[in-house]
């Protein structure tokens, strides 16, 4: 996977909507000139998750934090066409699943499972890295069962 700096800037500038850069920056709360950058194609390097994250809790027309995280390269696209999309009812679920998990590594109960590394030990980067790890594991689980367990009589296919 790497870093597709065209795509990223298509959907960015579809994210961005009618609004000026600095109106998007005031909203997500990346700077501007970040932003210029990304649209202009001038970076070699993808922005982090947590970057990622914020352009896509304020973008319009549709642009969700997969596409951008699947532009940027870090999760694939191969199955993107294959499986079922998923509804908000699903994003709601996926989210409480995510914090679940999230706060059973941070009290302990998840602790092993990554060699006895508190997730708030982890530094700002390697979290970020690890949640979006998780959430986009959960989304493809989620996409994966409701392809398997949905009757074809009821798939929009």
């Amino acid at each position: 996977m790497s870093f597709d700096k065209q795509r990223f800037a298509e959907l960015l500038e579809k994210a961005k909507g009618n609004r000026s850069i600095n109106h998007y920056a005031q909203k997500s709360g990346v700077t501007s000139a970040h932003i210029s950058r990304l649209l202009r194609c001038l970076l070699d390097s993808p922005p982090t998750p947590q970057t990622i994250k914020k352009l896509a809790d304020h973008a319009h027309n549709g642009i969700t934090y997969e596409d951008l995280m699947q532009a940027a390269g870090y999760i694939a696209d191969d199955t993107k066409e294959h499986l079922p999309t998923l509804t908000d009812k699903d994003e709601r679920d996926i989210q409480k699943e995510l914090e679940k998990i999230i706060n059973g590594l941070k009290t302990g109960s998840g602790f092993a499972a990554f060699g006895g590394v508190d997730i708030d030990e982890l530094d700002e980067e390697d979290r970020e890295l690890l949640i979006a790890s998780l959430e986009n594991s959960l989304r493809l689980a989620k996409r994966i069962a409701k392809q398997k367990f949905t009757p074809k009589k009821y798939r929009k296919e």
